[in-house]
């Protein structure tokens, strides 16, 4: 497998957006950038999942995690080519890149809120009051 580092091409409003997620296939598990996601949601009211390659499928298996759960609602999606520098070749190719920028659902914070107790809850920790 070819190594490929990246060729510096960040615009001004690319570089270091605090609610980006750069998604590795290889680095975390699936649920770290998930978690990770609805923490930026809750945050910033968006999210931009960005990879490159072979995690553009983790990406958009996130971003479909996120909407499917009512969290998170589709923004925008952009995908490009980025041309990278192949060490092994020593040659410029080009890979792959998507960003989806995800906004925060209507029903995120019902959502992430602890759910309430139940009418059988309530009652065993009133008859463990009295206990007492």
């Amino acid at each position: 497998m070819a190594t490929v580092a990246a060729v510096p091409a960040l615009t001004a409003n690319d570089s270091h957006k605090k609610n980006r997620i750069q998604v590795s296939n290889t680095k975390k598990p699936l649920f770290f950038y998930v978690n990770l996601a609805k923490r930026y949601i809750q945050q910033h009211n968006e999210v931009e999942l960005s990879a490159l390659g072979m995690a553009i499928a983790t990406v958009v298996t996130i971003a479909e995690i996120l909407k499917n759960n009512g969290l998170a609602t589709e923004k925008k999606v952009l995908t490009s080519t980025v041309g990278m520098k192949d060490e092994n070749k020593g040659r410029l190719v080009q890979k792959a890149k998507i960003e989806i920028v995800l906004g925060k659902s209507d029903k995120f914070d019902n959502l992430m809120s602890p759910p309430a107790p139940t009418e059988s809850e309530e009652a065993a920790a009133d008859d463990d009051d009295k206990k007492e």
